[in-house]
């Protein structure tokens, strides 16, 4: 039976085993989605999520030293500082459950945290393996802010206007399935302002890695399961290396097959050479023979020829007498 196949056309396994090894960024405007798709990649691949919005809320909530920082810059109204973001990152980046593979989400949001990203994978030899930049129209972003819903028990992110979960109210994830609650920022209101922030802080990311050759695109628009199939597809290895690959090979086997041809080839012409060779020395043994013995034939000859002549003398004398 033929394996079951995933989204993006990879079988169930192949799929798992790529992209639950994968370090990647989901890159995109407030409301396009990377947190819902960023928890069903977990759901089916198992790898970590990592969202600098759960990190920062996790590290005021523990009382951390960088929690403490980020929670009175928040209470000053302030945005939580780069050095702060970054040192949060690096904490979680040090354990183990994130070896073999990621999803960061929400970071990084500007140049400078890119470059600082940049270095600290760099130091552990860790490299991102892809960016995915989800495009999503402006118009469909703030319908989706609006209608966002998330659980304070488990943190799914719901949405009113969802096909599937039409006017949810509760969570349906939870035992409990306590009230889900809205965001203070997630209106309309306010979709302007972070959307113009986006443009001139994070949009500037996009030409950043796709002059690494990072960035990959994905139409975030349509059902949720349509926009998972797509971000699936973009992941998975890409079929061009494998075709400039093949030439190459067949190449490489091209001049194992010519190489040899040459060594069945060469005592056969070696062989061939001293046949002919043979035959010229006979020829000319069998040549020179044949002169030797004519040689005396020819001597003899030359001697007959004066006798004769002087016969004619003789004759011509008796006939005067």
């Amino acid at each position: 039976m033929p394996a079951a196949r995933g989204s993006g056309g990879l079988t169930a396994p192949a799929a798992l085993r790529y992209l639950s090894h994968m370090r990647i960024v989901l890159l995109g405007a407030p409301g396009s989605g990377k947190g819902t798709q960023a928890q069903r990649l977990v759901a089916r691949f198992g790898v970590p999520q990592i969202s600098t919005g759960d990190l920062l809320r996790s590290a005021v909530a523990r009382g951390t030293e960088l929690g403490l920082k980020a929670k009175a810059a928040m209470d000053a109204g302030a945005l939580v500082s780069d050095d702060i973001v970054i040192g949060i990152i690096r904490e979680r980046l040090g354990q183990m459950d994130v070896a073999g593979g990621y999803i960061l989400d929400g970071f990084p949001r500007n140049l400078a945290q890119a470059r600082s990203l940049a270095s600290m994978l760099a130091l552990i030899g860790q490299p991102l393996d892809a960016v995915v930049l989800f495009n999503v129209d402006y118009a469909e972003i703030a319908r989706r802010i609006a209608g966002r819903r998330t659980c304070p028990n488990c943190g799914t992110i719901f949405n009113v206007h969802d096909a599937a979960t039409p006017g949810i109210t509760h969570c349906t994830n939870c035992a409990a399935a306590p009230l889900l609650t809205q965001r203070p920022d997630d209106n309309e209101q306010t979709v302007a302002r972070r959307l113009a922030v986006y443009d001139e802080q994070t949009r500037p990311l996009i030409e950043h890695y796709r002059a690494q050759g990072l960035l990959r695109s994905v139409d975030a628009q349509g059902a949720v399961d349509d926009v998972t199939a797509r971000l699936v597809a973009v992941l998975a290895p890409p079929k061009p290396a494998a075709k400039r690959a093949a030439p190459a090979k067949r190449k490489v086997a091209a001049k194992r097959k010519a190489s040899a041809k040459r060594k069945v080839a060469a005592p056969r012409k070696r062989a061939a050479k001293r046949r002919s060779a043979t035959k010229r020395k006979g020829a000319a043994s069998r040549k020179s023979t044949a002169s030797r013995k004519s040689a005396p034939k020819r001597k003899a000859t030359r001697e007959r020829k004066p006798a004769r002549k002087s016969a004619r003398p003789r004759a011509r004398k008796r006939a005067r007498l």
